[in-house]
């Protein structure tokens, strides 16, 4: 699976880890920076993530800031991603099950490189259930003005 990765000054040593843990369990890795400690603003590694998502270049996205949110929210302005911000794996994996999340985001500063781990396994390896949650997740790319 290709899988890619952003992150902003706060993140980048977890995302840089992580990176190399999925390379090393197969995957293939987009890096999309950033790559040191000076400060830079998250939005703009959230939208290069989304992109890469939206153009079907990476079937995943992991977006890393201090808290999560921040990039979890800039991600989420591409109506062809579905950002969840989560903090451990049954979140994760919910994300996937029910709302066919194809980025999850966390926060560097709130969690470990062991939690993150524990989080990404469980978001490669869930599924989508379909059925129910089609017709919702249907709608997240559209204005629901329309609908009941």
């Amino acid at each position: 699976m290709r899988i890619a990765l952003a992150a902003d000054h706060a993140g980048y040593l977890l995302k840089d880890e992580l990176a190399e843990w999925l390379r090393e369990a197969g995957h293939e890795v987009a890096n999309l920076g950033t790559d040191g400690p000076e400060s830079v603003d998250y939005p703009k590694f959230g939208e290069l993530l989304a992109n890469e998502v939206a153009a079907g270049r990476s079937e995943r996205g992991i977006a890393i800031c201090g808290s999560g949110v921040g990039i979890s929210i800039a991600v989420n302005r591409n109506p062809a991603c579905r950002c969840a911000r989560v903090d451990e794996p049954l979140s994760a994996a919910l994300s996937r099950e029910h709302n066919d999340a194809n980025v999850i985001a966390f926060g560097a500063r709130l969690i470990g490189s062991d939690m993150a781990k524990d989080i990404v396994l469980a978001f490669l390896n869930t599924q989508f259930a379909g059925g129910r949650h089609q017709r919702r997740v249907d709608q997240l790319s559209h204005l629901l003005q329309d609908s009941d």
